[in-house]
């Protein structure tokens, strides 16, 4: 290898982690409170690897985050759109759940603020540690042809349950922590100050994702636990916030397809024999993005959740 070679060869790794995500804004959608929208489509070169919703909370004190995104790239890309709006120090971030498009950017906001508490369910604690995060960072590093390349995985190390509340800056964050619901390893955050809901993917608005780490039944609950409480702001984990309707109306996605799932499975056909008929039965939602991709699997993980019980 000539001298030029090797200069090359490693200068690639540092090139790598060097990339810049292109920005996306951070919407304000209540007092304190604002959200980066990513793109629907999965993880692919021209998105860069960034689709999930980035949100923080600016508090008196400081900045909470949620879900900074899914590499060292998009973390930075959150924390220049958060110093467009405040000088404050990151204090707190959240991780909705072990899906590693939502949290690999933990390491950006560790490496500017290494006193942020990185908060998530102990079973993404655990779920993290026991190798999801290594298959996450190959999965985000594969799908974006190495522009997220030089990312760590930031596990979180403070574990948020059930009906927990803490206080940052004077707002209160409640947790809520679905069972069996997107990932087994959600949360949801409350910020009532703000009528407000970060449902993490326990509800997706125009697109779909892969089910197969959770359940339909827990979805369903889940759902029907984020309209069970008094918020006007719903913050999903991929698509477009909005109220009450959004929840709704992915909670209709899944009853209709589980509803009718169970019937054919019922008069005993297999999954690939109903496949036409639930396809009819969640006609509205063929549009959503990722429907084609998705759909047959979820009819599939529906029948070994039926098998199960």
């Amino acid at each position: 290898m000539t001298a030029l070679l090797r200069i090359l060869f490693f200068m690639l790794p540092l090139a790598a982690s060097a990339a810049e995500l292109r920005d996306y804004p951070a919407v304000q959608v209540a007092p304190h409170t604002w959200v980066i929208h990513g793109p629907l489509a999965d993880p692919t070169v021209e998105n860069q690897g960034f689709m999930n919703n980035p949100a923080f909370v600016v508090t008196k004190d400081g900045v909470v985050v949620i879900d900074p995104g899914s590499s060292e790239q998009a973390g930075r890309m959150v924390l220049h759109q958060i110093r467009k709006v405040t000088a404050k120090p990151v204090t707190h971030v959240l991780n909705t759940h072990v899906h590693g498009d939502h949290w690999l950017g933990n390491q950006a906001i560790h490496d500017a603020y290494p006193q942020a508490q990185i908060m998530a369910h102990p079973e993404m604690i655990r779920a993290a540690t026991a190798g999801a995060a290594t298959r996450w960072l190959d999965i985000m590093e594969r799908l974006t042809q190495g522009f997220t390349r030089g990312t760590r995985a930031l596990i979180p190390t403070v574990a948020v349950v059930e009906s927990q509340t803490f206080s940052a800056g004077g707002i209160e964050f409640r947790i809520h922590a679905p069972e069996k619901a997107h990932s087994r390893t959600d949360i949801m955050i409350e910020v009532a100050s703000e009528s407000l809901l970060f449902l993490g993917d326990n509800v997706l608005n125009g697109r779909f994702g892969q089910m197969d780490d959770g359940t339909f039944h827990g979805s369903i609950a889940a759902c029907e636990r984020a309209l069970a409480i008094p918020a006007k702001i719903f913050v999903p984990g991929h698509g477009k916030t909005g109220g009450r309707e959004i929840v709704s109306a992915y909670r209709g996605y899944l009853a209709a397809l589980l509803e009718t799932v169970k019937r054919e499975y019922d008069a005993g056909k297999q999954d690939y024999e109903m496949k036409n008929t639930v396809k009819t039965a969640v006609a509205p939602y063929v549009a959503w993005e990722g429907f084609d991709q998705h759909f047959g699997r979820h009819i599939s993980v529906a029948v070994l959740e039926l098998d199960a019980m």
